[in-house]
């Protein structure tokens, strides 16, 4: 199964970049998308159907923002939208597809950067969502779960740590929470295969960051630990150019 994650910042975007073709190209069996920005009624499906892809969405209420997706060539065997939380869901931030082997779920964590007060509602956000997988964990063990987690875990997961030591998506309480989940039951799949550094999924717009290879991981296939030994391969993406992210790559035999 060959599963993707890949924050679009904007499908339709990222399609008027050539999104298809790469798709038609890179052929996941899963594909995961966050930050839509966009309901399906506003975009042209037919190519993904053509290319055999069933397609469940779970749009932000609020017009052109945040929203998550799964595009699958694997019929799920149980769609499940949302998290139970108003808040989260009100933004689509999680949705979720249950298979025979395995359930994949497409999550887009909150950004604090903008202030105060959403990094205190992405601080609120973690712990939920925390207690949120561990309920789920119980009567579905075989978890992957794909998406921008906007954290980067730790300093070989970004160009430049001292310097961002206090910014949103390196803080210290972000980062042991995201240890603190990882040790909970689940491995970082594309650490699990690669220990080098300068190996990035976001790169900011300016100053020419991503041709400077200037970026942060916050992009991540994690796998619940009892599924390590059907890993076969993690890698990064860079090539894809249709975000200011890049897609994530996991091969697993289920």
């Amino acid at each position: 199964m060959r599963i993707i994650t890949y924050n679009v910042n904007g499908i339709r975007a990222a399609m008027n970049k050539g999104l298809v073709d790469w798709m038609k190209s890179s052929a996941p069996d899963v594909l995961c998308l966050q930050e839509i920005k966009a309901t399906p009624d506003q975009v042209d499906v037919t190519a993904f159907e053509e290319m055999g892809y069933h397609m469940y969405w779970y749009p932000a209420q609020k017009k052109g923002y945040s929203g998550v997706a799964i595009f699958t060539k694997i019929k799920p065997n149980n769609i499940e939208y949302g998290c139970g939380i108003e808040s989260y869901d009100f933004e689509g931030r999680v949705l979720r597809v249950d298979f025979d082997t395995c359930s994949v779920a497409s999550i887009y964590h909150p950004s604090g950067s903008s202030g105060e007060e959403r990094q205190a509602f992405k601080m609120k956000w973690l712990s939920d969502f925390h207690g949120y997988i561990d309920g789920l964990k119980a009567k579905l063990p075989n978890l992957i779960l794909c998406g921008d987690y906007n954290i980067c875990h730790k300093p070989i997961d970004i160009h430049n740590p001292k310097s961002n030591a206090n910014t949103s998506g390196f803080l210290p309480e972000e980062r042991e929470w995201m240890e603190q989940f990882i040790q909970s039951g689940f491995t970082d799949s594309f650490r699990h295969f690669n220990q080098d550094p300068h190996q990035y999924s976001w790169w900011s717009y300016r100053a020419g960051s991503r041709g400077k290879n200037l970026g942060w991981r916050i992009d991540y296939n994690l796998v619940a630990n009892h599924l390590n030994e059907k890993l076969k391969r993690s890698v990064i993406m860079p090539d894809a150019m249709h975000s200011d992210h890049c897609p994530v790559l996991l091969e697993i035999d289920l």
